[in-house]
Parts: C-alpha cells; structure tokens; sequence
C-alpha cells in the first residue's frame, strides 16, 4: 500500500498543469471558453455534439433506437468533439454546455427558439419525453425506470471511471484508488 504520509492536501489548492497525466488538457480551474469556434449544424433537427466515450454513446444509442422504432424525427447530425483535443472549450460548445462536457444535443425543431440539453441523462429524458418512448408516463414503471437512469449516470460512471482513471491514466499509480474502485 502506499504511503498515506507521502500526500498532505493543500490548504488552497492550485491548479498544477504538470500533474494530471493524459488528461491534464480537459481538467482545467477556470470556465468559460478558451477559443471562438462556432459549431457545424446540419439538415436534422436534432444535432449532437458528442465523441465515442462512455457518456458520448450514451445518446447515439438512444436516437438509433428511437429511429428503429420509426421516430423519423429522431434524425441527427451527429459531430465529433474531441475532448483530448479541447474542441469542447469552443465558443459554440460552450454555448450549448457551459460545463464544457459532452454530450450535448441543441433541437432546432423550433429554428426560433432552439432548446440546449446537457449532460446525458437529462438528454436521454429529454428524447424519451419528445418522442413519448422508453420512459413510462406515471407510477411504480415510472419510479424504476427513473431510479436505473440516475443511477447509470451517477453511480455506473463514477465507479467504472475512476477504475479506469486509476488503473489507466493516472500520472502514478495509487494502489488504494485502484482497489477501492475495483472492489
């Protein structure tokens, strides 16, 4: 086991560039847009601005699904955001997510007043909602259904994630983070 002495939390903490490993370019201690970079929009209503990450496909698989149930209205145009890249730092994905994360859906069903959904359950319940599918409407259906949609986003990602952080990507390897996540 590591040394438990080695690490002392900082009183004020500090942004330290050098020491988030692969991923030190996505975690960052300021908001806001880092570049202008307007968005592509093309000819669907519906247009998703994700990448292939757990949380990404989360929502392609749902408008898939939507569509082999005949919702022609689910029709997409899908955009790669590459995230290791900081595409989500642009300008126009900040527009659509302030949290700077993907996935995020805009519907310009209504050219007029387009609607920004973020974060994958609430897109996923969006979509559910608009197309009256996959969500019950009332009851004891309803209740289950909610509960194993918030705990895939809650509980799902942050255990399977923070494994894989640990276990993969972390600049060094902490045998207590690695096991309590995999245990």
């Amino acid at each position: 086991m590591s040394d438990s002495s080695s690490y002392t939390p900082p009183t004020i903490w500090q942004w330290n560039k050098e020491n988030g490993g692969q991923f030190a370019s996505i975690n960052r201690p300021v908001a806001g847009p880092t570049h202008d970079k307007e968005l592509p929009v093309g000819k669907h209503p519906l247009q998703l601005y994700s990448m292939g990450t757990p949380n990404g496909v989360k929502v392609t698989i749902m408008l898939e699904e939507l569509l082999a149930l005949g919702h022609s209205g689910a029709e997409y145009d899908a955009w790669l955001i590459r995230i290791n890249e900081g595409e989500q730092f642009g300008s126009g994905f900040v527009g659509i997510n302030p949290n700077s994360k993907i996935p995020a859906l805009q519907d310009r069903t209504d050219p007029a007043n387009p609607v920004r959904v973020f974060e994958s359950g609430a897109i996923l319940m969006y979509l559910a909602e608009k197309f009256g599918a996959f969500l019950p409407k009332d009851g004891a259906a309803r209740a289950e259904c909610l509960s194993w949609l918030f705990w895939q986003m809650g509980s799902a990602p942050f255990v399977g994630g923070g494994f894989g952080h640990f276990y993969a990507y972390a600049p060094v390897k902490i045998e207590y983070a690695i096991d309590r996540y995999a245990m």
